[in-house]
């Protein structure tokens, strides 16, 4: 099986790129990814000289790139990581989110069109429904999003699935919730909470902290996705939730408490213009396929910190051995 990830240098894609190395023996790894600010080669460290994975530099909106790359390595399965994620980013400037999200969602799909592609494994986000005050969402809900981030997903949701409909490319659309874990870039909230707590800095807390989200472990979100390539059905939606639900101010306490800090830590601050108050997915069609999370959330919690705090060389770069 040739199996083509982008953004395979980012958080998510490169937890899932070491999962398929440990777990699929027989599987030839091909990582497409432009290296932007989110974009890390050191999230792969020690891999690089395996046989079985090769590193492609390349931007997923260049129709050439990406038309060779899965003609000539004769990929079977895309599993489409690559994508702009940062809601205050896409606030400040939207252009680069439609641009790899749209754009680039499009020149996969139809580079995959012409090819010997089985599986499209097209990653979303829980961002594209909105936001909920009770009950939780389910994949045929009406899409709903807040930001440009979340608008630029469901725009790429839908063409992928277009292509399911029209052309009958094998597509499977999966919208998860909240990730943390190792190798998150430290603009995230857990991650960035925990480096600035480390170094003794405060941390800033939108508006009351009452926004809830659920939390997955990262790598139940990547056995999660080997569940839906194995078992999903072309054509489907797959949410992705682990019942974890806290409050941001929760979590911020959790941090706190794991740190050896007090509250003084928290610095409140202006919240973010039309910030989702809730987010809740039922997930009760992918546990139908037998997936269900293994992580506990404290335990999960605990295992973060402690690998931001026995690898400051990665997020800190004083700290970064040359």
């Amino acid at each position: 099986m040739n199996i083509l990830v982008t953004g395979g240098c980012g958080f998510i894609g490169s937890n899932f790129i070491r999962y398929l190395l440990e777990n699929r023996p027989s599987a030839t790894i091909f990582n497409l990814d432009k290296l932007t600010y989110a974009g890390n080669r050191e999230n792969l460290r020690g891999i690089e000289d395996d046989p079985r994975y090769r590193f492609i530099f390349g931007d997923i909106c260049d129709p050439v790139l990406v038309r060779d790359l899965i003609r000539d390595e004769d990929i079977t399965t895309i599993i489409h990581f690559a994508a702009e994620s940062h809601v205050d980013r896409s606030i400040s400037d939207a252009s680069v989110f439609i641009r790899t999200n749209v754009l680039g969602t499009f020149t996969l799909l139809d580079a995959a069109l012409s090819s010997n592609v089985k599986r499209f494994i097209h990653i979303s986000t829980d961002e594209v429904y909105g936001s909920i005050r009770t009950g939780s969402f389910r994949e045929g809900d009406p899409l709903n999003p807040s930001s440009p981030y979340s608008s630029s997903k469901a725009a790429s949701d839908l063409i992928a699935r277009s292509y399911f409909i029209t052309h009958d490319l094998p597509v499977i659309v999966t919208r998860c919730t909240n990730n943390y874990g190792p190798c998150q870039n430290p603009e995230k909230l857990i991650p960035l909470f925990i480096t600035n707590l480390l170094e003794g800095k405060k941390v800033p807390v939108y508006g009351t902290g009452r926004n809830v989200r659920d939390w997955i472990h990262v790598l139940d979100h990547c056995r999660a996705i080997e569940c839906i390539l194995e078992r999903g059905t072309p054509g489907e939606i797959y949410n992705i939730g682990s019942g974890n639900e806290r409050s941001n101010i929760e979590i911020t306490r959790k941090i706190l408490a794991e740190t050896s800090r007090d509250e003084s830590y928290i610095e409140y601050v202006k919240d973010r213009p039309g910030h989702d108050f809730r987010y809740s997915l039922d997930s009760s069609k992918l546990e139908s396929l037998g997936w269900k999370p293994g992580y506990s959330f404290e335990g999960g919690l605990r295992e973060t910190v402690e690998w931001y705090r026995d690898n400051a060389w990665w997020w800190h770069p004083l700290k970064h051995p040359r």
